[in-house]
Formats: structure tokens, C-alpha cells, sequence
């Protein structure tokens, strides 16, 4: 019992990290609204498939808000961690629900990837106005796809791999 613990705790601690990584070390500033557009969010769907709902979600938001802390876009950390939590808790739900199903593990990422655009969106109108935050989307709608198809990619690698335990989705 142990040993399974010390297992889902350092997977966890790795996902963060790769989380944490993705999004700090490949990002484009975007001075309008003080965020930037960045590769995180193929790690965060990756956690949720590796570490199932709970722990995938939780290692999403720590490693995104992680990034932004030391970033020093500390006004966002907050809200980082609330909407990437919440991707990963939709994302995981859907997979949860649709196990049997083919292709479920891309529509939760494609629904969290959704609700993570719109959030962001409604936080930056009252943070930076209107104009940046309607402005923004198309960068935060080519993160989330980019994000997607480098997520369908790993994950599928990983699947013939046979590498890591997928939490039972089929892909």
C-alpha cells in the first residue's frame, strides 16, 4: 500500500513539473493583458490521463499557477489555478464517463480546452477591459489546439509504448 502511495505521489510531483515546464519555458508574452501564450495545457491533459481526475486536475493547476508565480504574473495565479483545475476536472469527467467509448479522452480534452477559453476570457474583461480580452482569443484558441493535437500525439506514443498506465481510457 505504501509503495502504491510513494508511486502516485511522485507521478503526481512529475506531472507538475512537466506542467510547470511546458508553460513556463515555451511561452510568448502578451502585453495587453499580462498573460502569456504558452504549452502547458498538452501536459495538463496528459496529468489527467496519467493521474485520472482528481490528481491530474490538482497537478494541472499547481503547475500552471506554479509557472505564473514565477513568472511574475502573480495577478494571475489565482485565477490559473482555479480554470486549469477546473480543465482538468471537466476533461477527467468526460473520460470517467466515456471509458468504453473511443474517443472520449479527446472530447473531455476538447470541452475542458473550451471551458478553459471562455473562463480566461471572462476573467480578463474585468482585470484588463473589454478590447484585450476579445482581442486574446484567437491566441487562447490556438493554445488549447496546438495543446490538443501535441496531447493526441504523446498520448498515443505512450499507449503503443505501453509505458504508463493510462487510467483505463481507450484510446
Amino acid at each position: 500500500m505504501n509503495q502504491e502511495k510513494t508511486k502516485n505521489l511522485a507521478m503526481s510531483a512529475l506531472m507538475i513539473a512537466l506542467i510547470f515546464v511546458c508553460t513556463y519555458t515555451v511561452k510568448i508574452p502578451n502585453p495587453a493583458t499580462g498573460g502569456y501564450t504558452h504549452m502547458g495545457d498538452c501536459m495538463i491533459f496528459l496529468a489527467v490521463l496519467v493521474l485520472g481526475k482528481k490528481q491530474g486536475a490538482l497537478a494541472g493547476g499547481l503547475g500552471a499557477a506554479l509557472s505564473d508565480l514565477l513568472t511574475g504574473a502573480t495577478l494571475w495565479v489565482l485565477p490559473t489555478f482555479v480554470i486549469k483545475l477546473i480543465m482538468g476536472w471537466i476533461m477527467g469527467s468526460i473520460v470517467e464517463m466515456k471509458l468504453n467509448e473511443k474517443y472520449g479522452w479527446i472530447i473531455g480534452a476538447i470541452l475542458g480546452g473550451i471551458w478553459q477559453s471562455i473562463a480566461y476570457t471572462l476573467v480578463k474583461i474585468p482585470m484588463v477591459g473589454m478590447a484585450p480580452a476579445v482581442a486574446s482569443i484567437p491566441r487562447i484558441l490556438m493554445q488549447t489546439l496546438i495543446g490538443l493535437v501535441i496531447y493526441v500525439v504523446i498520448a498515443k506514443l505512450l499507449e503503443r509504448s505501453s509505458v504508463v498506465n493510462l487510467k483505463g481510457a481507450k484510446l
